[in-house]
């Protein structure tokens, strides 16, 4: 049976950030081969407004007021349906001057996350913006999609940050949970990592685990062709990897979306908002069960074999 080829899913809203999501997309591409797919959701608050606000007025006159309430709906309908073909125009745009030549468009009505739900199968990596349409009216917060999206997909999330910079230099963060090793089985297996400087970290005691857990992740890594570099830092998960990526000038951070320690509310609790928030890099969040809905890890972001 023939395989189909998995797609970078890239999720356009219009904001800011989109044009990073569709240049980390192409960034993707281009070192895969894999094509990608541009969405662009209309959720259901957007679709046409049918409340009656004609009121108990006299006949005749509700009569007009209904139609013209009901021309007036279509007409918005239509002009959110445009709006979202542009957002989905502009964002080709981006991709074609980023040297991507497999490209495809999807306008989709609903919710965000039974649209991924359904999209996911066919995808290796699902792109996000940090924050969503109001990001520069609330730069505190991330996107209300994010953590919903997060929870949901069983494919690795990329959560772009506001602008792209070439990546070159990674950072995982490893706490020996199973989403951790998930992380570096994913790393070790994808072409996107192949060439870039990796150093895994943990974050807490140097226990005789800790160093195990780092010397099994390094020699894995090893065998893919990688050379990683290790260490085990003092601290809070949120605040040691947020300094570190600062201080060292990492491109890019990679850790499992659930793990078994601290590194576990990265992602559950209000220190992953923190932790993605005070991030000014890409994140990478990989499920413990990233791939399976596809059979295994190296269908996601690996390219197909043919």
């Amino acid at each position: 049976m023939t395989e189909h080829p998995q797609k970078i899913v890239a999720l356009v809203d219009g904001s800011v950030y989109s044009a990073s999501v569709c240049d980390h997309a192409a960034w993707i591409s281009q070192r895969t081969g894999a094509p990608v797919e541009l969405i662009h959701v209309l959720g259901r608050r957007e679709a046409a407004d049918t409340h009656d606000r004609s009121g108990a007025i006299r006949l005749g006159a509700r009569t007009e007021l209904l139609n013209q309430l009901a021309e007036l709906d279509a007409q918005r309908a239509r002009l959110i349906s445009h709006r979202g073909r542009a957002i989905l125009e502009d964002a080709r745009a981006i991709l074609d001057r980023d040297g991507v030549h497999e490209i495809t468009t999807r306008l989709r009505h609903g919710d965000i996350v039974e649209t991924v739900a359904e999209v996911e199968k066919d995808a290796r990596v699902i792109l996000i913006g940090k924050r969503g349409e109001a990001a520069d009216f609330a730069r505190g917060h991330l996107g209300s999609n994010l953590e919903r999206i997060v929870r949901a997909s069983h494919k690795p999330v990329f959560v772009a940050s506001r602008a792209f910079k070439p990546i070159s230099k990674v950072l995982v963060a490893y706490d020996g949970g199973a989403s951790a090793m998930k992380a570096v089985d994913h790393i070790a297996r994808s072409p996107l990592f192949q060439g870039l400087s990796v150093h895994v970290v943990t974050v807490g005691h140097a226990t005789p685990e800790a160093v195990k857990g780092l010397d099994d992740a390094r020699a894995m890594l090893k065998a893919a062709g990688i050379a990683a570099e290790t260490s085990i830092l003092p601290g809070q998960p949120e605040t040691a990897l947020g300094k570190l990526v600062d201080e060292a000038q990492f491109d890019m951070l990679v850790m499992g979306a659930y793990g078994h320690s601290r590194i576990r509310s990265l992602i559950i609790g209000s220190t992953t908002t923190a932790m993605i928030r005070s991030c000014k890099v890409p994140v990478v969040l990989i499920r413990q069960d990233a791939g399976a809905a596809a059979g295994s890890v190296n269908q996601t972001l690996t390219p197909t074999r043919r």
